[in-house]
């Protein structure tokens, strides 16, 4: 079975530990700045523990600077990339080409260098150019299709990942401009405001409406759990759960059941096993719906009713009286959060199939019902005390105690001889009884092996023992852990001759890099002062969605303030562009 990693999502130091009891091989958390996600920042101290933890389970910890920087951002990046390697953070994520340009001067650490999804990773050529560069791993665009993962696999040398589960960004993540040309919040500077999550009306060049009032760029959420062997298959080496703003529950939940399907078809990449105290249900955890969006073709991967959750189906409304309404099923309990047609409700008191809620919407029989909130199962998460454990044997012989773990990282203590025991064999059995009470600690015992005769040793001293050749043991793991380091940079010729706003520069750092790569950048940023003439592009076609494919008529978006937005439609690469308003 090969390996591959599960990355999972923390957004502070609880949700990481979280994570890493739940069974992640690696987690990605935002540092004090500069991270995509400028609302989860974390202390340097707060990553020191994460990283103290997670090493005892040879998991890795990624840390995101990823948004692109101006030139005093980046001398500050510089130092904060130095503290990260300095407390064992295993590897960075990033956007901004200067940072790349500050590794090939030798100003930063061997610290492993992932090229953030931000970069626009979506085709082989932009792969093999991060590779020839020497990063240790690139981040793959989500619209990507299992064969063009493949082909990307075979022929870089660098790792790859991929999204498998979690919220879909409509555009190519690091071409959405929308979010900045509408109320100045960049999403490449870590501060989008979601206007994909908006609604919007869909009208023609005569004024026709197709669609009013709708969040027409609104996706479902992804889940490629269908897919684990094929991209396993086909090269994958780690799989990351979009969620760095999601809660502590979302995060036990989702990687918990990552960990156990992906458990089925590969080996993980960490160590100890996961003792689960709940059944995980990704269907239970906040969810839009699921798509597998792009991996086996297009499919309707939108929902245009909502943004919100959805949940998991219940069924269809059977019978509405004054107060109360029936589903057919009685699986319902007080304190679920209810969703249907656009509205929401909370369950107050379930009587048989009666169900009675908070106030009373306006239903008609036949209508989908989801739960949106589990009350009894996110009590259960939060009540968990799942752990992760490390196993190890024990053999005496020889006078001498052993204890190897399953990374065969192995310490040993010699027994001090003196009273012998009245009764040999009961001395055993309270031996093993008590190296089997390995407690609280981060082991637990598969075998005990007792091939000698061992002195009289009171339980207290036994216990002592334990605690002592596990500590040691402790120590031994972290001493021999797997760290990775990132190879020496050189540059590469960039696919494109020439780059304009889209390249995304905003300090001249990042401008010499593409220079010393043979490109030249005609404009800076949007965030710069450049025009942004396309504000997204994206897979998702509303040409499509409203099976007009053929139609010659020119669309428009039409927001809440009435700013109208020309749609241009790439047939050939079956995709839609957004343009800046028209006057």
């Amino acid at each position: 079975m090969k390996k591959v990693e599960l990355l999972s999502p923390a957004k502070d130091k609880q949700t990481a530990i979280a994570a890493i009891n739940s069974g992640c091989d690696a987690i990605y958390i935002g540092a004090t700045n500069f991270g995509a996600r400028k609302n989860a920042p974390n202390s340097l101290e707060d990553i020191k523990e994460i990283v103290d933890y997670a090493h005892k389970f040879y998991v890795r910890v990624h840390v995101t600077i990823n948004t692109i920087l101006t030139d005093d951002e980046l001398k500050k990046a510089e130092k904060l990339i130095n503290q990260l390697y300095e407390i064992g953070v295993d590897a960075i994520i990033v956007q901004d080409m200067g940072i790349l340009k500050l590794a090939i001067d030798g100003k930063l650490p061997p610290i492993e260098l992932h090229m953030s999804t931000q970069c626009d990773n979506r085709t082989l050529e932009k792969v093999k150019f991060f590779d020839n560069l020497g990063a240790s791993r690139v981040i793959l665009a989500r619209e990507l299709s299992v064969e063009q993962i493949k082909n990307i696999c075979t022929n870089v040398n660098c790792e790859v990942e991929t999204f498998i589960h979690g919220a879909l960004c409509v555009s190519y993540s690091g071409q959405c401009y929308l979010s900045h040309y509408i109320g100045g919040r960049s999403a490449n500077r870590g501060e989008c405001a979601q206007a994909c999550r908006k609604k919007y009306s869909l009208i023609d060049s005569d004024g026709n409406i197709i669609a009013k009032d709708k969040y027409l760029l609104s996706l479902k959420d992804f889940n490629a759990s269908k897919h684990l062997k094929e991209l396993i298959d086909a090269g994958v080496k780690s799989f990351k759960i979009e969620g760095r703003l999601k809660d502590e529950n979302y995060v036990k939940n989702v990687t918990a059941y990552y960990r156990k399907e992906i458990d089925k078809i590969a080996q993980k990449t960490s160590s100890g096993k996961i003792f689960l105290d709940f059944e995980p249900d990704v269907k239970k955890s906040f969810n839009r719906g699921f798509t597998d969006y792009f991996l086996d073709g297009r499919e309707k991967c939108f929902n245009f009713d909502t943004p919100k959750s959805m949940g998991e189906y219940i069924g269809k409304v059977t019978k509405v009286s004054k107060d109360y309404f029936e589903i057919g099923t009685n699986i319902l309990n007080p304190q679920d959060g209810l969703f249907f047609d656009g509205q929401g409700c909370l369950v107050n008191r379930v009587d048989g199939y009666k169900i009675y809620p908070n106030k009373m919407p306006a239903l008609k029989e036949g209508i989908d019902v989801y739960r949106n909130f589990d009350a009894k199962f996110e009590k259960q998460l939060t009540n968990s005390k799942t752990k992760r454990r490390i196993k190890v044997n024990f053999i005496f012989e020889n006078g001498i105690l052993k204890v190897t773990d399953e990374d065969k990282n192995s310490v040993q203590i010699e027994l001090q001889f003196g009273e012998i025991p009245n009764n040999p064999e009961k001395m055993k059995e309270n031996f093993i009884a008590q190296l089997n009470k390995t407690g609280e600690s981060d082991f637990y015992a598969e075998s005990i092996e007792i091939n000698d005769e061992l002195p009289f040793l009171p339980v207290s001293k036994i216990n002592e023992l334990r605690r002592n050749i596990l500590s040691e043991l402790m120590k031994e793991r972290l001493k021999n852990y797997p760290k990775k380091y990132q190879k020496p940079l050189k540059y590469s010729n960039f696919p494109l001759k020439e780059m304009d706003y889209r390249a995304n520069v905003h300090n001249n750092c990042a401008k010499e890099f593409y220079e010393n790569c043979n490109c030249k950048i005609v404009e800076m940023s949007a965030e710069s002062g450049s025009k942004a003439t396309e504000l997204m592009r994206t897979k998702h076609c509303l040409k499509f969605a409203f099976d007009m494919c053929k139609s010659p008529k020119r669309l428009y978006l039409l927001d809440e303030k009435g700013k109208k937005f020309p749609l241009k439609f790439d047939c050939k690469n079956c995709e839609m562009v957004i343009l800046t308003c028209e006057k």
